[in-house]
């Protein structure tokens, strides 16, 4: 859309939407949206709204799983399908409080004295929601126990969490999330933080605490070692939504956040995406815009820009919500369709001296969304020039970008937030998880499921297991000299030449095939 100022204004004024009550505005002026196309797509949206209803009453919304799917109920445990589920959220939180406060008072703490620190363990879901809270919310000056996190089975990367603790393992409380407890990576950064405690002889059971689901391979094993305590997951949340359950709201409450705000702003946004209108309902014009930028089948990458450092793991967050919701091979018909979005970003106006050349003069092939925060923090007066702070020039970035963007007909949606609080980080995430929601209805895809993620983790299994074989055979066989094809052709159905390469190859720059005496392998 190449427009004067006026008719840009004038689309200001038409597809800029307030939303008072909840300090929150929706930009789609520059997004290829128009009141044509809200019109034809009445229907689907009606579906939509449809879906999410009988989703939130308790529908089998994940067919695949036969499961329900129940993130909604998280914040306003009112609207569970059943008494016991919602006294079981009750209880969550009022344990996640309690437990917290113990261990903010002394009263539960660690061998060395009070916890200072706590290392969460997880992947995924497990850990994106919990460290975007941590660093959007979190500040060294207030918290009150340091976040530190294992989120690989990365040994070098645990090595170096390990060396920022230091000595203050004593005083580390170790948060272990996995919902079935049989996930691999968190189960080595386990192990991974078990042997470092060991090894400084420290007791791993009283520094430990599980969040999973109940009689999962986690719980009885947390059980068997009497860990700390032990806090739920339930088989109808799935892991990128699970930020506003003991899986986020556990390591948040330990660092000293408001967990009741970051509840009360999810309920909120929940609440005003219940309305069956487009002009009142912000996530339903979110996925109407990302439907008419990709043409409904994901053509264009989403790239995400937050003007705020605090909110900069915000697009690492979502890349898991939107990706593995929306990228799907097959439709709830099981058509082939191949659909999803691809999202990209960091921060503004950091990126402004990296990809923003590309985004105004190369490929036209995404849409950015613009995250604004109106209020620039506490040194917001602090002046850089006369008559002009810091947070000025971060504004007149974002504004800049925009307006260059706009020039070269780049579309961009923006959100607008007064600030990075509780609550708006809580109305973030609902925002988001409800705009996936709907996109996944208009598009007809299962949004609650992840079979790519599981055949990766099948895939895994196999190396791993070639690995044993390979491992086996050259012991067996004291090599001196190993071939690829001489390994493939001796090991019973092992025939992926490349897979046994790699193998060797991994095995050999970790000094793990270095021959002994008897020319064997140590």
């Amino acid at each position: 859309m190449n427009l004067t100022k006026q008719q840009w204004w004038e689309r200001f004024q038409k597809y800029h939407t307030e939303f008072p009550e909840l300090g929150l505005a929706i930009d789609l002026s520059r997004m290829n949206v128009s009141d044509e196309f809200f019109t034809s797509m009445e229907p689907r949206v009606q579906k939509a709204f449809a879906d999410m209803d009988a989703l939130e009453r308790g529908a089998i919304a994940n067919p695949d799983e036969n499961r329900m799917v129940g993130h909604y109920w998280l914040r306003n445990p009112s609207l569970a399908p059943t008494k016991e589920i919602r006294e079981e959220i009750e209880k969550t939180i009022e344990n996640i409080k309690q437990f917290a406060a113990k261990v903010h008072s002394g009263e539960i703490r660690g061998t060395g004295g009070n916890f200072k620190n706590y290392l969460l363990i997880g992947i995924g879901g497990s850990a994106l929601g919990p460290q975007f809270v941590a660093n959007a919310l979190g500040d060294p000056r207030t918290d009150k126990l340091k976040p530190h996190f294992f989120d690989n089975t990365d040994p070098d990367g645990m090595d170096r969490v390990l060396a920022t603790i230091g000595d203050e393992l004593n005083r580390t409380l170790c948060i272990v999330i996995s919902k079935s407890g049989g996930t691999k990576e968190t189960r080595n950064g386990m192990l991974f933080a078990k042997a470092a405690y060991e090894k400084a002889s420290l007791d791993f059971s009283k520094h430990t605490v599980a969040v999973t689901m109940e009689g999962s391979e986690l719980a009885q094993y947390a059980t068997q070692n009497n860990w700390q305590s032990q806090f739920p997951m339930w088989d109808w949340i799935g892991g990128r939504t699970s930020e506003l359950s003991a899986v986020g709201l556990l390591p948040a409450a330990l660092q000293g956040l408001d967990i009741d705000n970051m509840l009360a702003g999810a309920a909120m946004i929940d609440k005003q995406t219940r309305v069956p209108n487009i002009t009142k309902n912000p996530a339903i014009q979110i996925s109407l815009a990302w439907f008419v930028s990709g043409n409904g089948n994901g053509l264009k990458n989403m790239v995400v820009l937050p003007y705020k450092d605090r909110l900069e793991l915000f697009s690492k967050y979502l890349q898991q919500l939107v990706m593995e919701s929306l990228g799907k091979e097959m439709d709830l018909n099981r058509k082939i369709v191949n659909q999803g979005i691809t999202v990209l970003g960091n921060k503004g106006s950091t990126d402004q001296h990296s990809y923003i050349q590309q985004l105004r003069e190369g490929l036209n092939d995404f849409f950015v969304t613009f995250i604004e925060v109106l209020k620039d923090g506490h040194s917001a007066s602090f002046m850089v020039e006369d008559k002009v702070t810091a947070g000025d020039y971060l504004h007149g970035f974002y504004l800049g970008t925009r307006q260059a963007l706009a020039e070269k007909e780049r579309e961009s949606l923006t959100i607008i937030i007064k600030e990075v609080s509780a609550k708006t980080v809580g109305m973030l995430i609902a925002l988001f998880e409800r705009a996936v929601g709907f996109y996944a209805s208009l598009i007809n895809v299962n949004a609650y499921h992840q079979p790519g993620v599981e055949a990766g983790k099948k895939a895994a299994e196999k190396v791993i297991e070639i690995q044993r074989k390979v491992i086996d055979f050259i012991i067996k066989n004291k090599c001196q000299t190993i071939q690829v094809e001489d390994v493939a052709h001796k090991i019973e159905k092992v025939e992926d030449r490349e897979i046994i390469y790699k193998i060797l190859a991994h095995l050999k720059a970790n000094d793990r095939l270095i021959l002994d005496s008897k020319r064997g392998v140590k």
